[in-house]
């Protein structure tokens, strides 16, 4: 895939559009034109029988211009070359002192996953025929499985960021996923467990060994039923890898954003160099881990993402940047901007963006 989609997309060429960004952006202190094109689809086989198939295709774009901590966005998901004309009458009233067209920071490639839309990778009939065959096996495995339910879906979001000299970074980005739940009963108790797996590659990748996920799903049901309750009081926790470092983010990521150094509204401003953990412990924000979801080519303003050590041997050692706050403090940035929903506006190293937890 290459870049003359989103041209094609808008009805308008490479040079007009560098044309619109460099005279809408070119004198501010940063920005970009983010365009987005996507495509998903999720299909549920619940209680033997299919509940649900969608898909759903949308575009938009967004153009940005930033003077200082002033931010000028307009966006739409009309994607036209009028439409990013309009836009670019609405970034243009915040005034700058044209520093953009100065910067040519090197711009880096990686290829950390296919480009192919899974969509089309596999036969809408296959898809269902999955789903049917991990049903009947589940329910053949043991009589005490009472209900079933499966998801699975796919995505391809197709991202191109034009700067206002004229650099053009693109992304395509596969994401699909498996999930499996079961429920059991045995003298009148009912549990449920659950197992999943996905990733940015196609279909095939993530379900051609389908049983072991299941047989998974199934143990944790079953385990369930001989459990007793949790005795009261304070223990040791142990998590293992994986969705477990949900907690380590929520507990201090938010934390490590450069945004709220900045601003001296996190628990770390000013600890930089300094130990706030334990020695032995070391957290990264990697961004680069070959096919996991958690991993991009670039961020959402055309910078490459990378493997960032937030703590060293229970020493800060970085944070996350994104563009806008790497410049206000004079630091590089770090491969951490995101865009939330279909072009929304980009925030400062969002913290929903922090990549896979180690």
């Amino acid at each position: 895939m290459d870049q003359n989609l989103f041209f094609e997309a808008s009805g308008s060429s490479p040079e007009k559009l560098s044309r619109i960004v460099a005279d809408s952006i070119g004198k501010l202190d940063d920005g970009e034109l983010f365009v987005e094109i996507s495509e998903s689809e999720a299909f549920v086989f619940d209680d033997g029988k299919l509940k649900n198939a969608s898909f759903d295709q949308s575009q938009g774009f967004g153009l940005r211009g930033v003077v200082d901590e002033a931010v000028a966005y307009a966006h739409s998901s009309v994607l036209s070359e009028d439409s990013i004309r309009r836009a670019a009458r609405t970034v243009e009233s915040i005034k700058g002192n044209g520093v953009v067209g100065e910067e040519r920071s090197e711009v880096r490639s990686q290829k950390l996953y296919t480009d192919e839309n899974p969509i089309g990778g596999m036969e809408f009939a296959a898809k269902i025929k999955l789903l049917q065959e991990i049903d009947g096996y589940l329910r053949s495995k043991d009589n005490r499985v009472r209900q079933v339910s499966v998801s699975l879906s796919g995505e391809h979001q197709s991202v191109m960021v034009l700067r206002a000299d004229g650099r053009v970074a693109t992304d395509f980005r596969p994401l699909v996923r498996l999930n499996i739940s079961v429920t059991v009963e045995d003298n009148k108790r009912m549990e449920r467990g659950g197992n999943g797996i996905g990733g940015r590659a196609g279909y095939l990748e993530y379900t051609r060994d389908w049983k072991t996920q299941a047989d998974d799903a199934l143990r944790q049901a079953l385990v369930n039923l001989q459990s007793i309750p949790a005795p009261a009081g304070e223990f040791p926790v142990v998590l293992g890898p994986g969705w477990p470092a949900v907690l380590l983010h929520e507990a201090v990521g938010h934390g490590f954003e450069g945004d709220f150094n900045r601003k001296k509204t996190s628990v770390f401003s000013g600890m930089l160099g300094k130990r706030v953990a334990s020695k032995g412990v070391t957290v990264v924000d990697d961004g680069t881990m070959p096919g996991r979801r958690g991993s991009l080519n670039i961020d959402d303003e055309g910078t490459p993402t990378q493997k960032n050590v937030l703590i060293e041997d229970g020493i800060m050692t970085g944070m996350m940047q994104d563009r806008l706050n790497a410049r206000l403090m004079g630091v590089a940035p770090t491969g951490n901007g995101r865009r939330g929903i279909l072009c929304a506006q980009a925030t400062a190293a969002d913290d929903e963006y922090i990549h896979d937890w180690r």
